[in-house]
């Protein structure tokens, strides 16, 4: 299955809010025909009514992919319209939260090739990352082909395995939340050391997009970027010596967030 095939057969795009609309967005950018997009939407926004789509139109036979994008709670309102589609032909790709293989292959048929997809909400600007695991009817090219699609929206990880899901899902799934509550709470700290409001929030959304975006470019680990920040008995270590504490610092705190998102995971799969 390659872009051509994709682009003459179609591609079936089952909802399209947030995730939805950043992917669509991303393959269009990337020379996708608007003509090759079908989407069933029962709310279909403005910008995705201006962008050409067939929007809740009759549907391909067999297109060469299906993405379900809809939430899980959703996803009995929207299985009608794929399980026509589900003939072995169609691959399909699920960045749906918490929906496994074996739950597709029950609904859809275990001859069907399926891929599950985890991506993050930094997709909306294209600084996603996604974790994919694909059941035992998917090709490599498919595989590839669901890969090139993702990253459209930012980076794409394979996993060996779909236990690592949910482990994937504490870290880069709920992970931006975590980044978004340090900035709060750095913004708060710096106003308790007496910064206006509007100042602190600016010095540490910056500091810590920056940081980020150093974090990937650089070829230093994150580990060594911090040593070259840290002059000794500096402000640097001062602070480090709170966050490093090994009973109150990060590692504790984090280990702890990341297992129970993760033991969350694994209820919300088992149903």
């Amino acid at each position: 299955m390659t872009s051509e095939d994709l682009a003459e057969r179609g591609l079936v795009l089952l909802g399209c809010g947030k995730m939805g609309s950043a992917m669509l967005q991303g393959w269009l950018t990337d020379g996708l025909p608007a003509t090759s997009v079908h989407v069933i939407d029962p709310y279909p926004s403005d910008w995705l009514q201006a962008q050409g789509v067939h929007i809740n139109a009759e549907l391909p036979a067999a297109p060469a992919i299906v993405l379900i994008a809809v939430k899980p709670q959703m996803m009995g309102d929207a299985l009608p319209a794929i399980k026509a589609m589900a003939t072995g032909n169609s691959l399909f790709v699920s960045v749906a939260a918490g929906v496994t293989l074996a739950t597709y292959e029950e609904m859809l048929g275990a001859d069907n090739p399926i891929i599950r997809a985890m991506p993050n909400t930094p997709a909306a600007v294209g600084r996603g990352i996604t974790a994919l695991i694909g059941n035992r009817k998917v090709s490599e090219a498919q595989m590839v082909l669901a890969e090139s699609l993702l990253q459209a929206v930012g980076q794409t990880v394979r996993l060996d395995n779909e236990g690592q899901m949910d482990a994937v899902t504490g870290v880069s799934g709920s992970g931006p939340a975590y980044v978004f509550h340090l900035i709060e709470t750095l913004a708060a700290a710096g106003e308790a050391q007496g910064l206006p409001a509007e100042l602190a929030m600016k010095l540490a959304r910056a500091t810590v997009g920056g940081a980020g975006v150093l974090a990937e470019a650089a070829e230093e680990s994150p580990a060594q970027l911090r040593k070259n920040v840290t002059s000794p008995n500096g402000t640097t270590q001062a602070a480090l010596e709170v966050l490093m504490d090994a009973e109150t610092g990060f590692p504790p705190l984090l280990a702890r967030a990341v297992a129970a998102a993760t033991t969350r995971s694994k209820e919300l799969s088992d149903g």
